[in-house]
C-alpha cells in the first residue's frame, strides 16, 4: 500500500463538511452551506481559498509530517488551534470572497478582451 494513497496539495472541497463541528453555530452554519456548493461555485472557492492561506497549503511539502496527516487531520487541527471566533473566521471568508471575485471578475475580463 502507497504511503501517499490520496494526497492533495491543496484544500480539498470534500473536506469542508469535516470541519462543521470544530466551532460555534454560525461556523457549522458556513461550513454546511459550503459542502452543499459544487466545489467551482465561486463561495467553495472562497471557503477553499481561505482554508488554504490558513493551512498554509502553498508551503505543504509532500515528504512535511503536514502531508503525511492528510488535509482532513491538518485541516481539523488549524481550525482547533485558532482562537478566532465564529464571527472571526467569516470575516476571513468575506475577505477571501472578495479576492476570488475580484481574481473572477479579472480573469473574465481578460477572456472578453482576447475573444474580442
Amino acid at each position: 500500500m502507497a504511503m501517499y494513497s490520496r494526497c492533495e496539495i491543496l484544500f480539498p472541497h470534500s473536506r469542508v463538511s469535516g470541519l462543521k463541528k470544530l466551532k460555534g453555530d454560525q461556523w457549522k452554519e458556513l461550513t454546511e452551506y459550503v459542502a452543499t456548493l459544487p466545489e467551482t461555485h465561486e463561495d467553495a472557492l472562497a471557503f477553499s481559498h481561505m482554508m488554504i492561506k490558513l493551512c498554509d497549503c502553498l508551503n505543504c511539502d509532500l515528504g512535511s509530517y503536514k502531508a503525511a496527516l492528510g488535509c482532513a487531520a491538518c485541516s481539523q487541527r488549524t481550525i482547533n488551534a485558532l482562537r478566532d471566533t465564529d464571527q472571526q473566521l467569516i470575516r476571513r471568508f468575506n475577505k477571501s470572497r472578495k479576492e476570488v471575485a475580484g481574481y473572477l471578475g479579472n480573469a473574465d475580463a481578460t477572456q472578453e478582451k482576447k475573444a474580442a
